[in-house]
């Protein structure tokens, strides 16, 4: 119930003296709910889930998910990133460790692949397990062309998602937040 409606229901009930108004107005105040969370007041993002078989990415706030977007993989999106240019997102666990407001896309976040498992397993094969994996934005010469990209797999192995998201991501997302890829 919103505070001024309780306060006129309550006034209504009985006279009261000021030391009792001052009781119910904090015990009123006690009860109303925390806000929820909304761009002006985001909650802590602790973690982005990806589930590369959905298409979706996820803002997470503990075991919460406090946003979700659609999102668009590399080319060949099934299977882990095993070297460079093989247009496969990375699966597993990893960081987003810095940022880049003037990349060759709509902002990015770089995700920390390749680890040291990724580099030994390319290394092994002979292969360069690339690198530059990023959550990002549209390419910046899409201008009308934007929605040609949505629902397809376009990137050669990032995580896309549309400007607007990419600003929300950017503002919500601090450098340093652990990130998991699964299939």
């Amino acid at each position: 119930m919103p505070l001024f409606l309780f306060m006129f229901v309550a006034s209504l009930l009985a006279p009261l003296s000021p030391a009792s108004a001052t009781e119910l107005l904090a015990r009123a105040e006690s009860r109303i709910p925390e806000e929820k969370p909304s761009l002006d007041h985001p909650r802590g993002i602790d973690k982005v889930l990806v589930r590369k078989s959905e298409r979706r990415l996820y803002l997470m706030d503990d075991e919460e998910v406090v946003r979700s977007y659609r999102i668009s993989l590399g080319e060949s999106p099934e299977g882990h990133k095993l070297y460079e240019g093989d247009e496969r997102t990375p699966e597993g666990d990893y960081q987003l460790d810095w940022r880049n407001a003037n990349s060759d896309f709509y902002k990015s976040i770089h995700i920390s692949y390749p680890n040291e498992r990724d580099q030994e397993l390319a290394q092994a094969w002979g292969l360069d397990p690339g690198g530059s994996i990023m959550i990002h934005g549209l390419p910046n010469e899409a201008g009308d062309m934007a929605f040609a990209y949505t629902g397809l797999d376009w990137t050669n192995g990032c995580i896309a998602v549309t400007n607007e998201e990419m600003d929300e991501i950017w503002n919500l997302v601090a450098d340093g937040t652990p990130i998991r890829i699964l299939p």
